[in-house]
């Protein structure tokens, strides 16, 4: 019971970059799709999950290197956080950047609205699911190295992965109301895409550090909401 305590909470902690960037996503496609995107999303990170559990044993091969460069083995662990942190920075980026330039793409009207709605929501399926891979891997290795009953690995990423369904719509809802906070995710996504190319390299990064900076600036942001709402 102990174990399966300990791995909801570390599955739960360790979700929540995918969380966000779930919610990041799905919040530029029309309203009616957001629901479909983040069942999908959850739904393909259940599975992957599950599925690397079935294999673990391949898993945990993937700790061995398998290409030196510079002086440094890489393994397949070490390539997929990599891809993944490079991914994220760039989606990150690419999102800052539009925001701050004022470019705006969603509720655009006329004849290519079908077209971008459909083309939106298989962009944002799939890029969620890229992620999902990577979060994937390096929460089963985490899981594994903590326990080696797999039915409470199993059970421990059905509940926490079921938990964070049930969070994605309010989060979702919340990031939309609270523009602001958009900008707040997306440099919470780019420490995690610098901490992923870190890991890639060997270096291991403690993610309470992060967490723990994140959640100052959310509380500051909660003050600034709480000012703005008496300034009006």
């Amino acid at each position: 019971w102990a174990a399966l305590l300990t791995l909801v909470v570390m599955e739960i902690v360790l979700g929540i970059d995918n969380l966000v960037f779930i919610s990041i996503l799905t919040n530029k496609l029309p309203e009616a799709q957001r629901p479909r995107a983040r069942f999908i999303g959850m739904f393909g990170a259940l599975a992957l999950r599950v599925a690397l559990l079935g294999s673990v044993f391949v898993i945990v091969s993937l700790k061995k290197p398998v290409i030196d460069l510079f002086g440094h083995g890489f393994s397949w662990r070490d390539l997929i956080l990599l891809a993944g942190g490079v991914f994220l920075l760039y989606k990150a980026t690419s999102e800052i950047i539009e925001s701050t330039d004022g470019k705006r793409h969603e509720g655009s009207s006329g004849d290519k609205k079908p077209q971008k709605a459909i083309g939106g929501l298989a962009s944002a399926v799939a890029q969620i699911l890229l992620l999902d891979l990577v979060f994937s891997v390096d929460s089963i290795l985490t899981a594994v190295g903590m326990t080696d009953h797999l039915p409470i690995m199993i059970v421990a990423v059905l509940i926490a992965v079921g938990l964070m369904f049930v969070a994605s719509g309010p989060i979702s809802a919340f990031i939309a109301r609270h523009p602001s906070v958009v900008m707040l995710a997306l440099g919470f996504l780019l420490m995690i895409g610098v901490m992923l190319i870190m890991e890639g390299f060997g270096q291991h990064v403690d993610k309470g550090y992060i967490y723990a900076a994140m959640a100052f600036a959310g509380f500051v942001e909660v003050l600034q909401t709480l000012r703005r709402k008496a300034g009006k």
